[in-house]
């Protein structure tokens, strides 16, 4: 990497002046410098500092309204600054929002046109890689309809295929990725990838933190308007991850929670936290069937409740079944799949030693699952339910389907010299580097 960075800001601020009234603009306008009674400012970037190398991958992390976008379009040019600087050097490709610089009335192709040349492409270069362009976005017949037609997924296959095909020095990225398809996000990463590789500078936001951790030489990580952390990319999205689930952004500042001993866990040592797990949105719950779930609980080895989880940590996951009426041959279960749809790992446990045995209906039992979380970073679906045997045959009694949302981070105590873990399980892999006997 060169010594000379491609970006660099200093100083960087940006205020937005806000308004009570829509007229209340114009009288600013009419009284002049008396006039800034009527407004006041809202400071999206406050005195950022950071430089960026050629050739590095610079991930950005924050909450929605903490400047990431306002940051990338003072670096793109499109907004001025309301102080400080920001330099960036050689041809510059950026994807801020879906469609920008597009035409609606103007066909796909016409739009590929018009977009490579505010890229800085002559008309012959866009006709050279006109084709790539078609092949990279796979919209089909659609390059010659208008692009108001398009479907979201469409307008940004689209415009990422012209970002790309300019062979930029820096490529700037907004959120606008999230809105593909599984298949065409991985290959939009692919495509980063190489050009990362043939040295790049990308500078890119994203919610998913295993492509950070995956692409990024480094991680920053932005709170209302100001740099919180600005280094390793696993370190800072711990952190993040922390603040934002958690409470705290400092592990020291996280210290295990107060719990009481319910006498339906007294059995299970440590105490287990008595806070409820909420379903989430994406939650499917189907019909009670002689059976029911409730009181779903996920805690650490110190029976506190976990927001989130931490790689190589040690978790209890718990919830009370009740049988409702007579049933046979009881499994109790939990499922944890990806956001894919993709089952990782579950585990199923008979309540009654003695399978033969039934229940008579009444009775009521904690079922209790302990795992190490050895998950990469990222967002996960934890399933629960039970079944049993009725009248000859095996159902479902009770069954909650992606039943509670868990994040996974990474582990901010993680020992450096330890072997990094990628992809989406740790197999807890050794491994060693030995001289080459002669």
């Amino acid at each position: 990497m060169s010594s000379e960075p491609v970006i660099r800001v200093r100083g960087l601020t940006k205020a937005y002046p806000m308004y009570a009234r829509p007229h209340h603009r114009l009288l600013e306008l009419i009284f002049g410098e008396h006039g800034g009674r009527w407004r006041r400012e809202h400071v999206a970037l406050r005195e950022v500092d950071f430089d960026v190398a050629a050739g590095e991958t610079v991930g950005i992390v924050g909450r929605n309204g903490s400047g990431k976008s306002t940051l990338l379009q003072l670096l793109c040019g499109t907004l001025t600054p309301s102080g400080g600087e920001a330099m960036v050097r050689g041809r510059v490709a950026a994807l801020l929002e879906l469609g920008a610089g597009f035409n609606p009335e103007f066909t796909g192709r016409e739009n590929v046109f018009l977009n490579g040349t505010v890229l800085g492409l002559t008309r012959r270069e866009i006709e050279d890689r006109f084709e790539d362009i078609l092949a990279f976005a796979d919209i089909g017949d659609f390059i010659e309809q208008p692009v108001r037609t398009y479907s979201s997924g469409m307008y940004i296959r689209l415009a990422f295929a012209v970002a790309i095909s300019v062979d930029p020095d820096v490529l700037i990225v907004d959120e606008a990725l999230s809105v593909g398809d599984e298949a065409f996000q991985r290959k939009c990463f692919a495509r980063i990838e190489q050009l990362r590789e043939r040295g790049t500078t990308v500078l890119f936001v994203s919610h998913s933190s295993q492509s950070i951790v995956q692409l990024c030489h480094r991680a920053i990580w932005l709170e209302n308007g100001e740099i919180r952390a600005d280094g390793v990319p696993r370190e800072v999205v711990a952190l993040y991850h922390r603040a934002t689930l958690g409470g705290a952004a400092d592990p020291a500042e996280i210290a295990p929670e107060a719990v009481e001993i319910d006498a339906a866990d007294a059995a299970d040592a440590p105490a287990i936290s008595r806070v409820a797990l909420e379903p989430c949105a994406a939650a499917v719950e189907f019909p009670r069937n002689g059976a029911f779930i409730d009181d779903a609980t996920l805690v650490d080895e110190q029976g506190a409740h976990a927001p989130y989880l931490e790689r190589g940590r040690r978790y209890r996951f718990a919830y009370s079944l009740h049988i409702e009426s007579p049933v046979g041959d009881v499994r109790a279960g939990m499922m944890l799949r990806n956001r894919t749809g993709i089952e990782i790992s579950g585990a199923l446990v008979h309540p009654k030693a003695d399978q033969d045995e039934a229940f008579s209906g009444g009775e009521r039992m904690r079922i209790v699952f302990e795992f190490d979380c050895l998950l990469a970073p990222g967002v996960y679906f934890l399933s629960c339910g039970a079944m049993g045997v009725k009248d000859g045959r095996e159902e479902f009694l009770h069954r909650w389907l992606d039943a509670f949302e868990l994040t996974v981070i990474e582990s901010v105590r993680r020992d450096r010299d330890a072997v990094e873990p990628h992809g989406i399980v740790d197999l807890r892999f050794d491994a060693a580097i030995r001289p080459l006997e002669s």
